[in-house]
């Protein structure tokens, strides 16, 4: 794991003044631009070769005579051969130079590999380095390991095909989309094995994937993907913020549940098992009722990660939660990093967000405000890692 001292020793040869937020060309990259450029930052998007179009040109920065953006978010795109690339010195040292700090998101993650963050990525990185690697399921202490330490709820394991007896859903990679989902829901052995037959057969997951799949009970009700926000900083007051509620648009599944049942069973064979690939997300707000239980939830899930992962959650995390009949909030998955859906917060900022913040705050100026009161306090080694 890169170390505190070698990141500081990074820190040391920035020019403070002259700092860009930056990020991967990819998931929620717009939110943190938007951000960056509201708090007065340029910013910096490291895009792949054939998907740069978005950074390099329909969202590039224009700036007046005297800096201020008059378009845009992105004032500068570096276009690798491949994501990964950005872990290579050569990209490693002009990042360092142009006094970048990283902003992780899942694509990071996904298009790198973890062991490649902690161990290669020598730019001071937003947030928690040494949490990222929590959100990959096959690891021992997983998000689900600390989830089970912090006592929060979350579902319950099945740890044999063999034993569904209700509705369950199995979560493993699709195997040719790699940074998507090769899930899919049984309620029963037997459905189970006809599913995942078809499935390999159609190539859409593999034998090893499957074999390595986490089955859990599936808990009937709505979504909600909260975007909270842990600050170090703050010397007196609350340090956990809620800053909004998303919720994802998955196709297939989408396209089936707009389906009567009737057509749904009229439906080809090859069309009949959904696939769960996120394409979009849209807000949310919460019954008011509910969300003395979900500030809860995050203070302990904080409090996990600070005693186990210390110094613990810095910044923006998500809990991905599903709520059932009787209003009871099941946790399936934990973003240890700016969410997926927060672009719905972008330019706008978000109900929550911005009730408390008196102004538009969405998470990515929210990451961009934490970035400047670390600056300015003289504790930017508080929230980098």
């Amino acid at each position: 794991m890169i170390d505190r001292e070698q990141v500081l020793e990074v820190l040391e040869d920035y020019d403070l003044d002259d700092v860009r937020i930056a990020a991967v060309g990819s998931h929620s990259a717009l939110d943190v631009c938007d951000g960056a450029v509201e708090e007065g930052f340029r910013t910096l998007v490291v895009c792949e070769r054939g998907r740069e179009a978005p950074y390099a040109r329909y969202f590039k920065a224009t700036r007046t005579k005297d800096g201020k953006v008059s378009k845009g978010v992105v004032d500068e795109a570096i276009v690798l051969d491949k994501f990964a690339h950005v872990t290579y010195e050569k990209t490693l040292r002009l990042l360092r130079e142009r006094n970048a700090i990283f902003v992780p998101n899942r694509s990071l993650a996904s298009y790198c590999g973890v062991d490649a963050i902690e161990h290669d990525f020598l730019v001071p990185l937003f947030g928690s380095r040494q949490l990222l690697r929590t959100e990959e399921r096959t690891e021992r202490r997983s998000y689900y390991w600390l989830l089970e330490k912090a006592k929060l709820p979350f579902p319950e394991k099945i740890e044999d095909p063999k034993d569904i007896d209700g509705l369950a859903i199995v979560k493993l990679p699709h195997k040719t989309k790699k940074l998507e989902r090769g899930f899919f829901t049984a309620a029963s052995h037997k459905e189970y094995k006809e599913k995942s037959e078809k499935l390999l057969k159609a190539n859409v997951i593999s034998a090893r994937d499957l074999a390595q799949a986490r089955i859990e009970r599936y808990i009937l009700g709505p979504v909600f993907n909260f975007d909270f926000f842990y600050s170090p900083l703050p010397e007196a007051g609350e340090r956990l913020e809620l800053l909004g509620i998303d919720w994802r648009f998955e196709t297939s599944l989408d396209g089936h549940v707009r389906l009567p049942a009737d057509q749904q069973l009229a439906l080809p064979e090859h069309e009949r098992t959904p696939e769960y690939t996120v394409v979009g997300h849209n807000t949310a707000t919460l019954r008011e009722s509910s969300l003395n239980q979900v500030f809860e939830m995050a203070e302990r899930y904080v409090r996990a990660t600070r005693e186990y992962h210390p110094p613990g959650i810095i910044g923006p995390f998500t809990l991905q939660t599903c709520v059932d009949k009787d209003l009871n909030f099941w946790i399936y998955d934990v973003a240890p990093r700016i969410g997926g859906g927060t672009n719905v917060h972008m330019s706008l900022g978000h109900p929550y967000g911005n009730a408390l913040w008196r102004r538009t705050m969405s998470t990515g100026r929210r990451i961009a405000v934490e970035i400047r009161n670390g600056i300015e306090s003289g504790r930017l080694d508080a929230v980098v890692t």
